[in-house]
């Protein structure tokens, strides 16, 4: 069972209908006590990151969720959250995974935000990327983006510079792409969450 968490800056619609189209099982978590009902936990999030992570502490849910030894997906802003600081905010985060949230600076000379289908490249061996081809296309929506660091990238995209598209520690995994919105590959990510 997937426990999704509902702290009010979350597309939820999206991804609870890709769950339901892989046929797996979920319900939301609303307090603190809902995580012991779940062996995997998700954290959505769309929008501005600093004002998501007030939501999430006001919540209650944020010290929780850095407590957890069970896996954690965290997708797009959920990702952002897992960091130590976002640009977006001037935000100090969970600190989960030691690596920063940034802006894409207008000189890139890209459109910002980042929108649209991308090629991600990742380490064969990452159990998130399982059945996916390498260099697959996955669904982007962010201005903002997590800093590479070779320690903690296991996918990494271009977009004017290199970086992170998911990192992992221990048990929690994040992706900045939306896999609810990428297709089979994404649907193929979704369920290989749910195995690990």
């Amino acid at each position: 069972m997937i426990g999704i968490v509902n702290y009010g800056a979350g597309n939820i619609f999206s991804i609870t209908a890709a769950l339901k189209r892989l046929g797996l099982s979920y319900g939301m978590i609303n307090h603190a006590e809902d995580f012991e009902q779940y062996d995997r936990i998700l954290i959505p999030g769309v929008g501005h990151a600093g004002a998501a992570m007030e939501k999430l502490k006001a919540s209650g849910l944020a010290e929780i969720i850095k407590q957890q030894t069970k896996p954690v997906l965290g997708i797009c802003v959920g990702m952002q959250l897992m960091t130590d600081y976002s640009e977006e905010g001037n935000a100090d985060l969970l600190g989960i995974i030691p690596v920063k949230t940034l802006h894409f600076e207008e000189e890139l000379g890209e459109k910002v935000p980042h929108m649209g289908w991308n090629t991600i490249a990742f380490d064969d061996k990452c159990p998130l990327f399982k059945d996916i081809a390498n260099n697959s296309y996955f669904y982007f929506v962010h201005s903002y983006f997590i800093e590479y660091n070779e320690a903690y990238c296991v996918a990494r995209c271009e977009y004017g510079l290199p970086f992170s598209a998911a990192i992992a520690k221990d048990n929690f995994w994040a992706v900045q792409f939306h896999p609810e919105k990428s297709g089979k590959a994404g649907e193929t990510l979704l369920l290989n969450f749910s195995n690990l």
